[in-house]
């Protein structure tokens, strides 16, 4: 049912989805959640490496999710982030970049209001439209925007400025295929300050439908702080890198 769902969604314009297939999408994410060790029949590779077919699917996820947020599942994942940072000593950062925070960046929210609530986040994004709308958002709550800036640029050509963060997240859709996904990942990793941490959402099994996987030999440089797989609703991985300090 997955394949099929998989092979549908494909056929549709990546300009628009309608309600039917904004539904598909939802039943998709459904049927991904229900067997996270999934691989194609057939096969021992995993779903992520079928190849463009589901690099373009991803890409098709990534409007379907502007459409529909989530938000209990992002509170969930950002507690379990939270507690990921937090048992690998990093509780509040003073500062924190999110890389690929979109429209709607619920995470920067959400950590801002509930976990980190003195840090500074920069949120970095493509789009300058995502950020004009996110702007205008957190407009509304006077101390949020204090603390709580928007730049609009691709994150390779930002350089010391990454120096300057304790933390950076670094969203699951930036970066679509294993190429950019791990050029991205030597960027941060280069410019970053030493010891500073990259959190990085990837995805594991059917997942992979949804969101790119992030494995060990995509992160060399880094040290490997802590790898989660969630069991339940939340359907990103995290992986905690650490730069090391010389």
């Amino acid at each position: 049912m997955l394949l099929f769902l998989f092979l549908y969604i494909l056929s549709f314009s990546s300009s628009s989805l309608s309600l039917n297939q904004e539904g598909l999408y939802l039943q998709q994410t459904k049927l991904s959640l229900s067997d996270p060790d999934l691989t194609l029949s057939g096969t021992e590779r995993p779903v992520w490496n079928v190849g463009y077919g589901t690099e373009r699917l991803i890409n098709l996820c990534g409007h379907a999710e502007g459409l529909f947020p989530y938000y209990g599942n992002y509170v969930k994942l950002a507690s379990i982030e939270y507690r990921i940072l937090n048992e690998s000593g990093v509780s509040q950062p003073r500062k924190v970049a999110f890389v690929g925070s979109g429209p709607l960046p619920l995470t920067s929210f959400i950590m801002a209001t509930h976990h980190m609530k003195l840090t500074h986040f920069d949120n970095f994004d493509i789009d300058e439209a995502a950020n004009d709308v996110a702007r205008q958002i957190v407009a509304s709550d006077h101390e949020l925007e204090k603390r709580m800036k928007f730049e609009t640029g691709d994150i390779t050509e930002v350089q010391e400025k990454l120096s300057e963060y304790d933390c950076i997240f670094l969203a699951a859709l930036v970066g679509m295929s294993k190429v950019d996904k791990v050029k991205i990942l030597g960027h941060i990793r280069k410019y970053m300050k030493e010891g500073g941490v990259l959190l990085v959402r990837s995805a594991k099994g059917a997942r992979a439908f949804l969101y790119p996987v992030v494995e060990e030999q995509d992160v060399l440089g880094f040290e490997l702080l802590s790898i989660y797989h969630p069991t339940n609703d939340v359907i990103n991985s995290v992986v905690l890198l650490r730069k090391p300090a010389f």
